[in-house]
């Protein structure tokens, strides 16, 4: 039985299927998303949704869904599924599902009276082109199929309506036509691997809802245009491969196609397995240059999230070129950043005073867990100009004190990745001595002092070092308080006394500014007050403003989003600084949290990890359906667990 495979009872039941969503990218920026019955719930859900940089830099919905019919002696069943007004579903195809599998690709078996038939579907690699296998394993007589295409032609932030703007215009190409609604757009290109007949019955089916964005307070309905529909006989044995796509196809290499694709995914059969397939999920390669997304279905390329990200995604699963891709692409961005220069790189959010940091972190990870030689040979001199740009004062918000701590200007924009925002303002306003920001600069410091110092640059080694000795002292009379944990923030006599999760890094870090005891006693309480089954919350249950569930409307949600919501990534410094703290005598109880994500794989995003839960019982996932920093350090968290089991 298949890993993740789910039977008619879950399918036919909506209020258990609607919820869990599938899907599919081509690493290259462009997705196919939607619930595992097929049944759109987000504006940003879609068969065939891509970038076009032409236009914008958004996402765009090009085919929002694909209805087939089977037709038998006249009688028509119309498979596909759509949610209308007055929570009415139509045509309801989900009560023929019989099962629903993903182990290599998504496979959904229907059963029409004597007919069974089977749906399979992946998205080219590297090409705007989504694959749609039907394989009839059944049937008693002449079976018909009909597939109807629904064009959007939208932003993923925006709907269609319908309009008299539309081009209903269509050309026929081998084994199928080509159509593109608006001007700028591409030609959207839909073939089938065997003839088939296209009947042209232009029309809008109006009204179509999206329930997840009513959940979130926005706008919730639009119209889809529907040019006609294929049809085209199936034989047993014989499978049929629908293409939609940016390009032309010939008709009859489409069956080889799906094949090879499906020949290259790894099966989804166990825990890691699916978390590797995520990981690939976010890798991103456009115009020769490598990004990590930082989620889907509404994420770019963040860069904190991107170098927090990228060993677990890259390392963790021995896949070091797509490391080194990664990091040649954001070395230039770094660089752009650093002199100040324009730059046509798609990496967002370099400015912030810690993500700098973050890189240096990410270039010692692959240190620690590939080669600290080939760590200087390759990032050396990055590694050298970061910190020269840093504790010369030319970050813009980056002040390095006397006392050795940085200071960072907090008060009217967020800088840190607690970024929530309400009419222009942080939510979680924290300025000065950032905790994490400080924690960063020393492991920085230190890091980077040694790894250069092995190689005879004592000089520069030991500017650091006499750095990192005046912020070891400041760290600890700055953030340490009677109680053993760490303030979140100090700004001159003001002082954030909240237990947040900002203060795990420390107990974390290789270099920390706090001795043994202090990193337990940072530990202990992080493991009272802030641990979940599904990540570190944000904030404690016992602090003022605790707000665990990230629910309603957009202003609603941005109040909760770090005032008590749980987020997996920083599990993964905490379970970190467990096994560091513990060694071997922590194994079991870090695999007893890793198993408690292992319910995530069949639930929210199939095989992936939710951006957040809620702080409270029953921790439910919450925001993107697949979250890059969380699957990533995961994925590092199992690395680090094998590597202390086999010690």
């Amino acid at each position: 039985m298949s890993y993740l495979r789910f039977d008619k009872t879950l399918m036919t039941n909506l209020e258990e299927s609607l919820p869990r969503e599938i899907l599919r990218t081509n690493r290259s920026g462009a997705y196919h998303c939607s619930t595992i019955v097929d049944c759109n719930t987000r504006k940003y859900h879609g068969l065939l949704v891509i970038p076009i940089p032409e236009l914008d830099d958004e996402n765009h919905v090009l085919l929002s869904s694909l209805d087939e019919t089977v037709i038998q002696h006249g009688a028509e069943f119309n498979l596909g599924l759509h949610k209308y007004h007055g929570d009415n579903f139509s045509p309801r195809g989900h009560k023929y599902i019989r099962e629903f599998e993903v182990e290599k690709v998504p496979t959904t078996i229907y059963r029409v009276g004597g007919v069974v038939l089977k749906k399979e579907k992946v998205f080219v690699h590297h090409e705007n082109r989504i694959l749609i296998r039907y394989t009839l394993l059944q049937a008693h007589s002449k079976t018909i199929l009909r597939l109807r295409p629904f064009l959007a032609f939208r932003s993923v932030r925006q709907y269609t309506h319908e309009n008299s703007q539309a081009n209903r215009h269509y050309d026929e190409i081998p084994n199928g036509i080509k159509t593109c609604m608006y001007p700028g757009y591409p030609e959207l290109f839909m073939q089938t691997s065997c003839q088939n007949t296209f009947c042209f019955i232009p029309d809008w089916y109006r009204g179509i809802e999206y329930p997840k964005e009513q959940e979130r307070g926005y706008d919730f309905n639009e119209d889809l245009y529907v040019p006609g529909y294929f049809e085209t006989e199936i034989k047993m044995g014989e499978p049929i491969v629908f293409s939609g796509g940016v390009s032309e196809i010939n008709p009859a290499e489409l069956n080889a196609i799906f094949e090879s694709e499906v020949e290259r995914r790894i099966p989804r059969n166990n825990f890691k397995n699916c978390l590797i397939n995520a990981a690939h999920q976010f890798l991103n390669k456009q115009d020769g240059e490598s990004y990590i997304l930082a989620g889907y279905p509404w994420f770019k390329c963040r860069a904190r999230d991107m170098f927090i990200s990228l060993p677990g995604l890259t390392i963790a699963t021995n896949e070091l070129d797509k490391f080194e891709a990664v990091m040649a692409t954001a070395s230039k961005a770094i660089y752009a950043f650093m002199n100040n220069e324009p730059s046509s790189l798609r990496v967002y959010e370099l400015k912030h005073p810690d993500v700098l940091l973050w890189a240096v972190w990410t270039i010692q990870q692959y240190a620690k867990m590939v080669s600290r030689d080939e760590a200087r040979n390759k990032y050396a001199t990055l590694l050298k100009d970061i910190m020269n740009y840093l504790r010369e004062g030319k970050h813009p918000n980056f002040q390095v004190h006397d006392n050795g701590l940085v200071y960072a200007e907090g008060k009217d924009k967020a800088v840190t990745w607690m970024n929530a925002t309400v009419n222009n303002r942080p939510v979680t306003p924290r300025s000065g001595y950032i905790v994490e920001v400080n924690t960063l600069w020393y492991n920085a410091l230190m890091f980077v002092a040694d790894l250069l110092g092995e190689a005879g640059d004592n000089e520069f080694a030991d500017a650091l070092k006499e750095i990192a000795e005046r912020t070891k002292t400041a760290f600890v009379n700055t953030f340490l308080n009677e109680y053993g944990y760490l303030l979140d923030y100090v700004d001159g006599m003001v002082m954030d006394w909240s237990v947040r999760p900002n203060m795990i890094f420390a107990a974390a870090f290789d270099y920390s500014p706090l001795d043994a005891k202090q990193k337990k006693g940072v530990l202990d309480i992080v493991t009272k007050e802030l641990l979940t089954p599904k990540g570190i919350r944000s904030l404690s249950p016992k602090s003022g403003g605790y707000n665990p569930n990230y629910v309603g409307p957009q202003l609603q949600r941005d109040y909760a989003y770090h005032q008590g919501t749980a987020w997996p990534w920083l599990e993964g410094f905490y379970l970190e600084a467990y096994l560091k703290i513990y060694k071997r005598s922590a194994i079991s109880f870090v695999e007893r949290q890793l198993i408690s994500y292992e319910d995530q794989m069949s639930c929210h995003c199939i095989g992936s990890i939710p951006e957040l839960f809620d702080g409270n019982p029953p921790f439910q996932g919450r925001g993107a359906v697949s979250f890059a920093m969380n699957v990533a350090q995961i994925l590092r968290t199992i690395n680090l667990l094998e590597k202390y089991a086999n010690q």
